[in-house]
């Protein structure tokens, strides 16, 4: 009995410590340009609504170039 709790407490151990050194999956970049390509559909999906398509596609991009920018300048501030 006690060999099953010691057991069970060194593989409850090892799938921690793997969860925990386990890399995979997205980026913060990634996150980044996903979450900044739905606010420019979003900004899109708005402004088509009011008829405004050339305004709101000039705006998204205007957008997405000074978030670029910022996050440009805040990645080679911290380097």
């Amino acid at each position: 009995m006690v060999l099953s709790g010691l057991f069970m407490r060194q593989r409850i151990y090892r799938a921690f410590q793997q969860l925990l050194l386990d890399e995979s999956g997205q980026s913060i970049t990634e996150y980044g340009a996903i979450i900044g390509f739905v606010g420019v559909l979003i900004a899109l999906a708005f402004n088509l609504a009011h008829g405004g398509f050339f305004a709101a596609t000039s705006q998204a991009f205007s957008t997405t170039n000074s978030s670029l920018d910022a996050l440009n300048q805040v990645g080679s501030s911290s380097s």
